[in-house]
C-alpha cells in the first residue's frame, strides 16, 4: 500500500511517515500544497493524508481540485483545527475523514486501515498461492504451515506479487508501489529483495512460486510461466 503524507511540520510528517513504513506502508511525503497536488496528480496512491494549512495551496483547494479531476483516492484529513465549521468544510470539500491534532497514533493507524479497505476492492483478508499463504491483518506468511519470516518490504514485496498473481509485475510497478516515489528504479535494489524473498518462500519448498519473466519484471504463480 502506498500512502502519500501532505504535510509542512516537518516533525509531524516524519513521525507519521516512520510509524505508517513500521506498518509495511510506502510512504511518499510533500511539505507544501503545490507539490502535494503534484504528487496526488501523477502517482498512484491507495490513501493521502493531507493536512488543512499548508503553504501555497491550503487543503480544502486541493481536496477539491482532486476530486474535480476524479481522483477518487481515499483522504484523511490532519490538521489541528477542531471546530465543527472546520470539520464540515473539509469533509464537503471531498475528505473521508478528519482527525484533529494532537492525535493518539493507534487511532490515527485504525482510521488509515478502515479508509483502506473502503477504499480496496480486495478487503484485507488472507491471501493464498496454494500451500503459501499471507495474513494481510496480523502480517504473518506461512507455506506448508510452516512461518516465514519477513522484513518489512519483503512483507510489502509479498503482498503486492500475491494481489497480483499470475500477472506479470514490472520493475516499475514494484517501485510505484512498494518504494516510496523517490526510489531509484536504476539501482538492483529490487532484485537483491526479489532474491531475499526467493530464499525464505521458494529455496526450503520443491515448488517455486515467484518467477523471473525476463525482459519484462515477475510473477507469482503456482503454475511454471
Amino acid at each position: 500500500m502506498r500512502v502519500l503524507v501532505i504535510e509542512d511540520e516537518k516533525k509531524i510528517a516524519s513521525f507519521i511517515q516512520r510509524g505508517l513504513k513500521e506498518e509495511h506502508y510506502a510512504v511518499d511525503v510533500a511539505y507544501d500544497g503545490e507539490q502535494g497536488l503534484f504528487l496526488a496528480e501523477t502517482n498512484p496512491y491507495n490513501l493521502i493524508v493531507l493536512d488543512i494549512m499548508l503553504p501555497g495551496k491550503d487543503g480544502i483547494f486541493i481536496c477539491r481540485e482532486l476530486r474535480k479531476k476524479s481522483i477518487n483516492t481515499p483522504i484523511l484529513m490532519l490538521t489541528a483545527r477542531d471546530a465543527v465549521e472546520d470539520k464540515v468544510s473539509g469533509l464537503d470539500s471531498g475528505a473521508d475523514d478528519y482527525m484533529t491534532k494532537p492525535f493518539a497514533f493507534e487511532e490515527f493507524l485504525a482510521r488509515v486501515r478502515s479508509l483502506l479497505r473502503r477504499g480496496s476492492e480486495q478487503k484485507a483478508g488472507v491471501l493464498v498461492c496454494k500451500d503459501l499463504e499471507l495474513n494481510q491483518m496480523t502480517h504473518k506468511a506461512t507455506r506448508r504451515g510452516e512461518d516465514i519470516m519477513l522484513s518489512s518490504k519483503e512483507y510489502a514485496l509479498l503482498e503486492f506479487l500475491l494481489l497480483h498473481q499470475d500477472e506479470v509485475v514490472t520493475r516499475t510497478m514494484l517501485s510505484e508501489q512498494v518504494w516510496n516515489e523517490a526510489f531509484d528504479s536504476f539501482t538492483n535494489v529490487i532484485d537483491v529483495h526479489i532474491k531475499h524473498l526467493r530464499d525464505k518462500v521458494d529455496k526450503p519448498f520443491d515448488v517455486p512460486y515467484i518467477h523471473t519473466i525476463r525482459g519484462s519484471g515477475y510473477t507469482l504463480s503456482g503454475n511454471q510461466p
